[in-house]
C-alpha cells in the first residue's frame, strides 16, 4: 500500500465516475490526473417485457449499491482506507429512451430503453417539422408516439429525465442533464447550448389540440455544460450509494452525461475534427464536425460534446453482445472439459486466434443483431450465423466474423459522413472489445479505412470519462474542457495507433458486401421468426 495514495483517498483527492451500461453497472475512482485507483462493478441486464426492452427502477438502486460497494471493499482491501468521501462524483448512463413522472415522482410507465424501435412515426413526423434528425430511440420521439398513440398517462407528466439524469436527480435533488445528455433527449442549439427553442415551439404547436396541461419546454430538465454546478450529494442520496452509511454527504456532483458525451472525454475527442467509437451492448461512432451536415440523414444523429460542440453520430443499437454471447459457450465448454480459465483468458484466447483467419472470413457472415437496427431497416434483430458449403470454417475465421459483425452495420453508416466530406483528423477507439492488444483496433481501422487509436485507459471506458470530467468541475480552474483533457489529463497519456491494413481493408470490403447482399435473410427471419 502506498500511503501517499491512502492519503489522497482518505482526504477526497480524488473523482468518482459511474456508469450505468447496458449489462454492466461501472464505478471508477481516479486520482485527479485521471489516474486509475479502484474500480467496481455489477452485472445486470434488461429485460423484454411486452415486446419493451426496459429495466425496472429497482434494479437501478439496487445495481448502483452493488456497483458502489464493490468499489468501495476494492479502495480498503488495495488501500487501506474507508471510503468516507470523494472529491467530486458524476454519473453517466446509457443516452435515449422515455422515463417520465407525475408531479409527486410516481413514475408512469415503465422505463424504454433505446433499444426500443417502436417510435418511427413519431420520429419521422419530428425529423420533418424539425428538418433535422429524430431517431426513434430518442427520448422526444418516445414521448410524441405516447402523445399519439393517446397514451393515458400523458396528460401526467411533470418531469420527463434520461436514466444519468434520475439518478443524478435522487444523488442531488436537482433536476439537470449535461449537454451530451441532453442532446439525445431533444434538438440542442449549439449556440446557446439549451433546447433549441424555435423547434420546442414547433413541438408544443404540432400537438396544441391535444389540450395537454404542459409544454415540452416545462417538463425537460435544466442543461448545464461540463464544469458547471450540478448540486451535491443529498443524505438520502449518500444512503442509496451506500447503504451501509459510510459514504458522507456534501460531495459536489458533476451534470449527469450520456454515454455518448463520456465516450468523448475517454478518447479527448472534444474538439472538431476528432472522432471516437465505442463499443458496448450498442456501439457508435461520433466525429466533432467543424461545419454542418449539408443534409438531413436518417442514419445519422446530431448530437453535442459536454461543452456543446455538434457531433455526427453514426449508432448502431447492436455491438458486442453477440461476441459476449459467443464468448460464454466457449467458457462454458471449456468448463465442461475441466479447465478452470477466467472469462478474460477465454476472451484473449478466442481474439487473439483472429490472427491466423482469411481476411474475408473465409466466406463466413455474422450477424449480431439481438435487436432492430434501423440502419438497416429491421424492427426487430435475429442474431445469425451463415455459411456456405465451400466456405472454410475453423476459429480463427468465426471469430473474426462476429467482430466484424460488430463493425459492419456502422461501416454502412460512416460511408454517409464520408460522402458528406466529413473531415476527421483522429479516430479513438474504447470499450472492453479492444482490452486485447492490437486486434479488435486493427480489425476496427480495416473496417472504417481510418486510423484508429486506442489509449491505455481504453478498457475503463465511459466510467472513466465521467470520473475525468467530475474532477473537471472541481480543477478546471477556468479552462476549456479540451485545454483540461490536453494538459491534465491525456499530457502522458499511452496511446497505440494502428493503421489500415490494405489486405485486412479489401478483406473486409468483400466481407461488407456479403453482408450487404444478404441483409434480405435477416429480414425473412425476422418475418418468420
Amino acid at each position: 500500500m502506498n500511503p501517499a495514495t491512502a492519503h489522497r483517498i482518505a482526504s477526497g483527492q480524488t473523482a468518482l465516475g459511474i456508469e450505468l451500461g447496458s449489462t454492466r453497472i461501472k464505478a471508477v475512482l481516479t486520482d485527479r490526473q485521471g489516474h486509475v485507483l479502484a474500480t467496481g462493478g455489477s452485472d445486470w441486464e434488461n429485460e423484454f417485457v411486452d415486446r419493451i426492452w426496459t429495466y425496472p427502477l429497482e434494479a437501478v438502486w439496487q445495481g448502483l449499491a452493488a456497483a458502489y460497494g464493490s468499489l468501495a471493499r476494492r479502495v480498503e482491501a488495495d488501500h487501506g482506507v474507508r471510503l468516507e468521501t470523494v472529491g467530486a462524483i458524476g454519473i453517466s448512463a446509457m443516452m435515449h429512451g422515455y422515463l417520465v413522472f407525475d408531479a409527486v415522482e410516481t413514475q408512469l410507465v415503465g422505463f424504454r430503453t433505446w433499444r426500443n424501435s417502436m417510435t418511427e412515426d413519431a420520429a419521422r413526423q419530428l425529423t420533418e417539422l424539425f428538418d433535422f434528425n429524430v431517431p426513434q430511440r430518442w427520448c422526444v420521439a418516445h414521448l410524441a408516439q405516447a402523445i399519439m398513440a393517446k397514451e393515458p398517462h400523458v396528460s401526467r407528466i411533470a418531469h420527463m429525465t434520461t436514466l444519468a439524469g434520475l439518478v443524478h436527480w435522487k444523488l442531488t435533488g436537482r433536476k439537470v442533464v449535461g449537454v451530451g445528455d441532453a442532446s439525445g433527449m431533444f434538438p440542442i442549439d449549439p449556440k446557446t447550448t439549451q433546447f433549441d427553442t424555435a423547434m420546442l415551439g414547433r413541438f408544443d404547436h404540432l400537438f396544441a389540440a391535444e389540450g395537454l396541461p404542459w409544454s415540452v419546454a416545462e417538463i425537460l430538465p435544466e442543461v448545464l455544460p461540463a464544469g458547471h454546478d450540478a448540486g451535491t450529494l443529498t443524505e438520502s442520496g449518500a444512503r442509496l450509494l451506500d447503504p451501509s452509511g459510510t459514504l458522507r454527504p456534501g460531495i459536489p456532483c458533476a451534470p449527469p452525461e450520456g454515454d455518448g458525451a463520456t465516450g468523448m472525454v475517454a478518447t479527448n475527442s472534444v474538439l472538431p475534427r476528432t472522432g471516437n467509437t465505442s463499443a458496448g451492448t450498442s456501439i457508435f461512432t461520433m466525429v466533432v464536425m467543424d461545419r454542418p451536415l449539408r443534409g438531413v440523414h436518417e442514419e445519422i444523429d446530431v448530437i453535442n460534446t459536454p461543452s456543446g460542440d455538434p457531433v455526427a453520430m453514426v449508432h448502431c443499437n447492436n455491438g458486442a453482445s453477440e461476441v459476449n454471447a459467443w464468448a460464454g459457450v466457449f467458457a462454458e465448454f471449456a468448463r465442461a472439459i475441466g479447465s478452470d480459465v477466467s472469462t478474460d483468458t477465454v476472451f484473449e484466447a478466442l481474439f487473439n486466434a483472429t490472427r491466423a483467419a482469411e481476411p474475408d472470413c473465409g466466406g463466413l457472415l455474422a450477424y449480431n443483431y439481438l435487436a432492430g437496427e434501423v440502419l438497416t431497416g429491421l424492427s426487430e434483430g435475429r442474431p445469425l450465423f451463415l455459411r456456405t458449403p465451400d466456405s472454410h470454417l475453423d476459429l480463427a475465421n468465426f471469430m473474426r466474423a462476429q467482430i466484424y459483425a460488430v463493425f459492419g452495420t456502422l461501416a454502412l453508416g460512416m460511408k454517409i459522413l464520408r460522402d458528406e466530406d466529413t473531415d476527421l483528423d483522429s479516430m479513438l477507439a474504447h470499450g472492453g472489445l479492444f482490452r486485447t492488444k492490437g486486434v479488435a483496433q486493427g480489425l476496427l481501422a480495416a473496417a472504417l479505412n481510418t486510423p484508429v487509436a486506442v489509449a491505455e485507459t481504453a478498457g475503463e471506458g465511459g466510467a472513466w470519462g465521467m470520473a475525468v470530467l467530475a474532477a473537471f468541475l472541481v480543477d478546471g480552474d477556468g479552462r476549456s474542457l479540451s485545454e483540461y483533457l490536453d494538459r491534465v489529463i491525456f499530457a502522458d497519456a499511452a496511446v497505440t495507433r494502428i493503421d489500415p491494413d490494405p489486405v485486412l481493408v479489401a478483406g473486409f470490403s468483400s466481407y461488407l458486401a456479403r453482408y450487404t447482399e444478404a441483409l434480405p435473410v435477416m429480414r425473412a427471419a425476422v418475418a418468420h421468426s
